[in-house]
């Protein structure tokens, strides 16, 4: 074995500039694979960043403006959900959603603590709104249902507010705080999402909506689909919801302004398009281009293969198997491949750490919020052994076909040549 790799060594190093010529095709190849999978990456995963810690299943809907008059009524009227449009949803929709959760608020509460002051908006929601946002709670508990039943003044707060109010000192948990005017206890800290500067904390239903006198009026529902399969079921969905509405608060059905839906499920989807496609689309440009480098490999075999004809040919003469004449070839191929194929990926690789220092942690401002457009646009170690395997053989195909065509040739006819 060792005698047929120092023959391939030898065989290479007689045509220095065109292993050279060959080697860089390959490394080019693989390092552009790496690389636009590196920047598919870094796209993909600002998508999931931006969206945060929300779940892939939920709807959230709002109360509107009109902009389309109805019956007489002119447009321009303001949508105040109530509890109408949470039993409606709950009747007419319950095949398709888990859970329908009314929520109410108060914004811009004054929150204090022994001389320490900060804003934020009080959420009134029950026990499931955690898992229908996917709350992570840090210390302490989210709100029960007894909470609830109870009325209690109890209340979970976030990172940013034990930050501002507690600081590092202070247990959070346990210590009573003043929000909006009454007290609440805190009975647990949750993780804030880092992308927005505006805080928020939850409290039960029952003790929001009676002390700031909601009545029958929510000011938003959050219902958790199940598994819907296409944009178009979603989209009937949002029709058929709009619709139903349209009959408790009179307007017009097609009037899409009277509530505002953040569908969180159909971003999803659409996410999950998105990135389907590009990382489709970064794939078929790699390859096309790692292709046209083991077509180039393919070319230059086939060149070394004809100037060798006679020497095969001798091979032949003295007895060699034709099986042993096409592995030399084949090996010098996947050498060639494989050795400058790694060099491209570990480029690649460097690269796509370079673009993560310099633009991986750019941040754009929005005011209320901040968001990233590149995220670790770095490669995974499948996406490194699928490259790896490509190559490989695709290198060995390179050296198969040109080797098959020469040990083909009859060896008197090949030493004539």
């Amino acid at each position: 074995m060792l005698d047929t790799f120092l023959e391939v060594y030898k065989s290479l190093m007689r045509n220095k500039m065109r292993s050279l010529a060959t080697g860089f095709a390959v490394s080019s190849g693989l390092f552009l694979v790496i690389v636009l999978q590196g920047a598919s990456n870094g796209l993909i995963h600002s998508f999931e960043y931006n969206l945060g810690n929300l779940p892939y299943d939920a709807v959230n809907i709002y109360g509107g403006q009109t902009t389309i008059p109805f019956e007489g009524i002119k447009d321009g009227r303001y949508i105040r959900l109530d509890e109408r449009d949470v039993n409606m949803t709950r009747r007419n929709f319950s095949h398709i959603i888990n859970d329908v959760l009314p929520v109410v608020r108060r914004d811009g509460a004054k929150v204090s603590f022994r001389g320490k002051y900060c804003d934020s908006s009080i959420k009134g929601v029950y026990p499931q709104y955690s898992k229908a946002q996917a709350v992570r709670m840090i210390k302490g508990r989210f709100i029960n249902n007894v909470d609830v039943s109870q009325s209690r003044k109890v209340v979970v707060i976030d990172e940013k507010t034990v930050e501002t109010l507690f600081g590092k000192s202070i247990m959070p948990v346990g210590q009573v705080i003043n929000a909006g005017g009454f007290s609440y206890r805190v009975i647990g800290v949750y993780k804030a999402d880092s992308r927005y500067r505006d805080s928020e904390m939850y409290a039960p239903y029952s003790t929001v909506s009676t002390i700031y006198d909601k009545g029958k009026f929510v000011d938003q529902i959050t219902m958790r689909l199940r598994d819907m399969k296409s944009e178009e079921e979603m989209d009937s969905f949002i029709v058929d919801y709009v619709r139903a509405s349209s009959k408790i608060h009179s307007f017009s059905p097609d009037d899409v302004n009277a509530l505002w839906i953040w569908n969180q499920a159909q971003d999803n989807m659409k996410m999950k398009k998105v990135t389907g496609i590009l990382n489709t689309s970064f794939w078929i440009l790699g390859l096309l281009t790692m292709i046209s480098g083991v077509l180039g490999v393919s070319n230059i075999m086939l060149i070394s293969v004809k100037e060798r004809t006679r020497e095969f040919g001798i091979r032949r003469a003295i007895g060699a198997r034709p099986w042993s004449i096409i592995r030399m070839v084949m090996l010098e191929s996947v050498v060639v491949t494989a050795f400058f194929g790694y060099l491209g990926m570990f480029f690649g690789i460097v690269f796509c750490e370079w673009m993560d220092v310099v633009y991986g942690n750019r941040t754009m401002d929005m005011g209320f919020a901040s968001t990233k457009y590149f995220v670790n646009p770095t490669v995974d170690l499948s996406t490194c052994v699928t490259a790896t395997v490509i190559i490989i053989i695709a290198g060995a195909l390179a050296g198969f076909f040109p080797a098959r065509k020469s040990v083909g040739i009859k060896p008197v006819d090949a030493l004539r040549a």
